[in-house]
């Protein structure tokens, strides 16, 4: 892609480094990634063989770490992966292309994938096929399951061993969703055929899960999973002692979205049942442990202090909006059960009026012996990452615009950070959470997420308005060291929306945020919506890149139309080249890596930043 592209990723690595950023990762969810074209059914899938393309490039642009999404399994109708099942993986990412590079499995995989892919529906390729991939992939582990049940010869007994130490490590895990799928299946497997089945497919994905653990650590990328707050309709049914029948989970109202978010997840019972708490929390954390390398804590206030509300309230959407925290709440007239397990009293509340029940600062006050019982589930899941030998910095907590005081109490204790969305910034606030200079060093920063447009469709939307002037003359504030200059970068960047967003990821790099994420929609280019939060939408979900990935960003790329990773770091590495550390000349080998890479961009930003180079 780039000349000499060893060197490049070398190089890209070093300007990291001395910007001072320590990890900087690809965000994308397993239905999302690439397919080669002989093994696409409609779906992605981490382990296939256009997943290994994408882990090669990402590797090339720098990045070293790879953030998927929950993998659990979804039902036909719903494919978001925070409604996923914990602990059973979705079959949709069985890829036997790359499955059949194993000799074992070669001929359990002979002749399988074809007729699947010659099924799939006509369509973009970019989006995912659902309702055919769901049906493909459990067609597919039927006929893996049956050909390996019949399976004779010198293959048999080493799969068999292999199925055997997976069953002895994980099948007590797994044994209630087996037992759910024969008892509910969404397909003609039934009964015992079904949980044998269930087990099978979670053998072969773990088996998928570790070659692809493998491949990631020979591109020095490390994985970082999921753990979602919410629960599948099988985690309800195998775990149903242990939730409260009374509340339910949602989002309070916030900056983000004004009338809340009503989940309708089923809420932990800790209270009343500790212990069975404790052991799911171990269970997943375990299983964590055993596949990543890292973790993101999916909206870890609902390990704290979740926001509930009525679950036989008729109308949720409003029940959501008068709902509390729980643990938070002793003295509320319309929540009187939520006082017997309060933690803060009522003097330790917020005295300032008019502050909301969601408000961060409602509780204000707490002793060492209250954030203890506030993290008693977090602070478990904590201890479980330690003892797998993984460090705080391995763990990435997914707090935005709502981070109640008893979250943050917990949370510092083990240093970790909250995400900086800088798409999200208000700029007539000085002081706004969401500015990339009011970030702290442990904050993972991003211009955007799965939750989020795409930076491309924002700067697109900004262009030619005022918005669009005010964000482009703060970044040239943040960007031009020589106040005689930042007006040329203003008009610059006013100039055309691929100019924002290049500004716009520049600012990642500039700190104090140690941390940075970029999801896939961001890197590629892409404008359409991945997801809609707190919205039932048929194309939520269904972002995916198609097969010729790679030749579609390199040709985005060249117009400035997707994230020039070296451009964005010569950017960054000009603005603090009065720091020293050799950046004057990373930032001269990031310029030339980035020209030809970028030959029709406008070319008054490499003037531009030769002129700085240039100056004192």
């Amino acid at each position: 892609m780039y000349p000499d592209e060893h060197q490049l990723t070398a190089t890209i690595r070093a300007a990291l480094a001395v910007l001072g950023i320590d990890r900087l990762t690809l965000a994308i969810h397993d239905a999302s990634f690439p397919s080669d074209e002989d093994e696409d059914v409609g779906r992605g899938s981490p382990y296939g063989g256009g997943a290994r393309a994408l882990l090669g490039l990402a590797s090339e642009l720098g990045f070293d770490g790879l953030q998927l999404g929950p993998q659990g399994d979804v039902s036909r109708s719903n494919p978001s992966p925070y409604d996923g099942a914990l602990f059973t993986k979705s079959p949709m990412s069985i890829a036997p292309k790359t499955l059949a590079e194993d000799p074992l499995w070669a001929p359990l995989c002979e002749g399988v994938l074809a007729p699947l892919v010659a099924g799939r529906p006509d369509g973009s390729p970019t989006r995912v096929r659902q309702a055919y991939a769901w049906r493909a992939s459990r067609r597919l582990l039927s006929t893996l399951h049956d050909r390996f049940e019949r399976l004779g010869g010198p293959g048999a007994a080493p799969l068999a061993t292999r199925l055997e130490a997976f069953r002895a490590r994980w099948g007590e895990t797994l044994v209630s969703d087996g037992r759910y799928e024969a008892l509910f299946p969404e397909d003609e497997v039934t009964g015992t055929a079904a949980s044998a089945r269930h087990l099978f497919g979670q053998f072969v994905l773990d088996e998928q899960h570790r070659a692809l653990r493998a491949a990631a650590s020979a591109r020095s990328l490390a994985l970082f999973g999921d753990l979602q707050i919410g629960f599948s309709a099988r985690d309800v049914w195998s775990w149903r002692d242990l939730f409260r029948t009374d509340y339910v989970m949602g989002a309070p109202p916030s900056r983000t979205n004004p009338a809340g978010q009503a989940w309708g997840y089923p809420v932990v019972d800790v209270e009343r049942a500790p212990a069975r708490a404790l052991a799911l929390i171990a269970a997943r954390a375990n299983r964590m442990m055993a596949d990543f390398d890292g973790l993101r804590i999916d909206h870890p206030h609902g390990l704290v202090c979740p926001w509930v509300y009525s679950s036989s309230d008729p109308d949720p959407a409003a029940a959501v909006v008068r709902g509390a925290r729980l643990r938070c709440s002793p003295n509320l007239p319309d929540h009187p059960a939520l006082a017997a397990i309060a933690i803060p009293t009522a003097d330790q509340l917020s005295r300032e009026p008019g502050v909301p029940r969601y408000a961060d600062d409602w509780v204000r006050t707490l002793n060492d012996e209250q954030v203890t019982r506030y993290g008693f589930l977090f602070d478990a899941l904590m201890e479980r990452v330690r003892t797998a030998g993984r460090h705080e910095a391995d763990v990435v907590c997914e707090v935005l615009s709502t981070w109640p005081y008893p979250l943050r109490r917990v949370m510092a204790r083990y240093g970790l950070g909250r995400f900086c969305v800088t798409q999200k910034a208000d700029l007539a606030r000085p002081d706004d959470v969401y500015r990339g200079e009011n970030a702290s060093p442990r904050d993972w920063i991003m211009v955007g997420n799965h939750d989020t447009p795409s930076v491309w469709l924002l700067a697109d939307r900004w262009h030619g308005t005022a918005a669009g002037v005010a964000r482009a003359r703060v970044l040239a504030e943040r960007l031009a060291p020589r106040p005689a200059l930042r007006p040329r970068l203003a008009r610059w960047l006013e100039a055309d929306a691929r100019h924002l967003s290049h500004g716009m990821f520049a600012e990642l790099f500039l700190g104090p945020a140690r941390r940075v994420s970029v999801f896939f929609a961001d890197l590629f280019g892409l404008r359409e919506i991945y997801n809609r939060p707190g919205v039932v939408h048929e194309d939520n979900w269904m972002l995916r890149l198609p097969p010729d990935f790679a030749e579609r960003y390199a040709r985005a790329r060249a117009h400035g139309a997707a994230f020039n990773v070296p451009l964005a770091l010569a950017l960054a590495l000009v603005a603090t080249r009065d720091r020293g550390d050799g950046r004057t000349l990373l930032a001269r080998r990031m310029l030339g890596a980035a020209r030809p890479a970028a030959p029709e961009v406008d070319p008054e930003i490499w003037s531009l930043l030769e002129a700085e180079l240039a100056g004192p």
